[in-house]
């Protein structure tokens, strides 16, 4: 039977703390084995978008601020919150395609790989999250850094229209023509939005014909060589290949290298025909000292298989901690600046994720939005471990490292997997000075009795 509350039926299930299933219902809406020690009051599991007037009116006469979940992806737990309602969108999951339009309207909790399954039969190509289990939801909201995100810019650029239920119980439509601000604020405002999105229309790619990887893996010993010229290698590709070092803690023994931390350049091209996505990859081939690498020549693959590919690095069932930084910097410095931090890591599994370019630099992919890349390198640490014993080891480890990646504390973040506990700037510091004002504003405007949460900072 539906819950009644005086606002109207819900559908879903309503589960107040204490209640049985309410733990499960806490711990499932957290990705990330490390579960933060915060407790909503109520958690409503919503059924469908009608749920959510309902229930957004019942938390106003209640008192609770509203926290929402689609996929429970947040390194940080943002959506979990002492006391108030945590509306968990994991159940919206409609997705349907429009090959005509090349476009896809999409619920919440439609995850990467549900999205690549839908549009592969239309030939048609998404920037999804470089995670299968990431959830459109908060990672378009956040702006979105997915696959080939270089040429095709921040996923949110391809948001065209999101369906939304404001502070208030309304549910609107926005768009670049339609409740425009609120739109803006859409597409980058990431676990500060201030609406509850039940759905997306999205535009849609033509499916890259012919995938490709390479990698080269080298000990760390090489890495100053390694960074100067990949990073001079890899801003001199088209735009549709992809190019990351990852920085592994740990790494089996090589012909040249005895077990121990290693740097990986790996590059995927997003190509229309084998032909083209070879000659894109090449001049990684050229590697002056490719003699010392353990390689992986270009072979085809997949969105699917790439999905694969990231779950080997960060696997379920794990604890996790994460940071983000954009810098000023050259990307040759930071690598310098954390090679040791990244040799000390208390778990193997730890690693630093370096795309370089991330996302494309075209205006006309970065407008309207409150997304924005804020600098000129960028990095993701992500502590890694399984051992409740070593949370404190490894929590510490991250900041350390990146401390060191940024000294002055001037640097920009990255709002879908910084460390939001870190400080009470790193929300603030995710924005350019004047989205961060507008977003504050567009926070009033909308939400004038702050019905809903707003970023996760350090308890005072």
């Amino acid at each position: 039977m539906p819950e009644r509350t005086p606002a109207g039926p819900i559908e879903g299930a309503l589960i107040r703390r204490g209640d049985p299933g309410y733990d499960r219902a806490r711990t499932d809406a957290v990705w990330n084995g490390l579960l933060p020690e915060r407790f909503p009051e109520v958690i409503l599991q919503a059924a469908a978008e009608g749920d959510i007037p309902p229930a957004l009116a019942w938390a106003r006469a209640q008192g609770l601020q509203v926290s929402t979940r689609s996929g429970g992806h947040n390194w940080s737990g943002s959506q979990l919150r002492e006391g108030g309602m945590l509306i968990d969108l994991s159940r919206l999951r409609h997705c349907s395609v429009d090959p005509a339009s090349a476009t896809a309207e999409v619920g919440p909790a439609v995850t990467g790989r549900d999205l690549v399954e839908a549009l592969a039969p239309h030939d048609l190509a998404f920037p999804v999250g470089h995670c299968s289990s990431v959830a459109v939801g908060g990672f378009l909201l956040s702006g979105g850094l997915g696959w080939n995100s270089r040429a095709w810019g921040p996923a949110c650029a391809d948001v065209l229209e999101i369906r939304a239920v404001t502070a208030d119980g309304r549910t609107v439509i926005c768009s670049e023509t339609e409740n425009a601000d609120l739109f803006w604020a859409a597409r980058g405002a990431g676990p500060g939005f201030f609406a509850v999105v039940t759905g997306f229309r999205l535009g849609l790619h033509p499916h890259p014909a012919a995938i490709t990887t390479t990698s080269l893996t080298f000990p760390s010993a090489d890495l100053e060589r390694v960074t100067g010229w990949a990073v001079r290698t890899a801003r001199d590709l088209p735009s549709n290949v992809e190019t990351a070092f990852v920085l592994a803690a740990s790494g089996e023994a090589t012909a040249t290298a005895s077990p121990g931390p290693r740097i990986t350049v790996g590059a995927t091209a997003f190509a229309a025909t084998r032909d083209e996505a070879l000659a894109a990859l090449e001049p990684l081939d050229a590697c002056p000292f490719a003699e010392r690498a353990l390689s992986r020549p270009p072979e085809p693959t997949s969105f699917a298989a790439l999905h694969d590919g990231a779950g080997q690095l960060w696997p379920r069932a794990h604890r996790y901690a994460a940071d983000t930084l954009w810098s000023a910097e050259s990307y040759e410095t930071l690598m310098a600046r954390i090679a040791g931090a990244v040799a000390r890591a208390p778990s193997g599994r730890s690693l630093v994720l370096v795309p370089v370019q991330p996302v494309s630099t075209e205006p006309a992919l970065l407008r309207n939005m409150a997304f924005s890349a804020l600098g000129e390198s960028y990095l993701v640490c992500y502590a890694i471990w399984d051992d409740p014993a070593a949370d404190g080891a490894n929590s510490g480890w991250l900041r350390e490292t990146m401390a060191a990646a940024d000294p002055s504390g001037r640097g920009g973040h990255y709002i879908a997997e910084t460390d939001l506990e870190a400080d009470a700037a790193r929300a603030r510091r995710s924005y350019a000075p004047a989205d961060w004002d507008r977003l504050q504003e567009l926070k009033l405007t909308w939400d004038p009795d702050n019905v809903f949460h707003s970023y996760l900072a350090p308890v005072t």
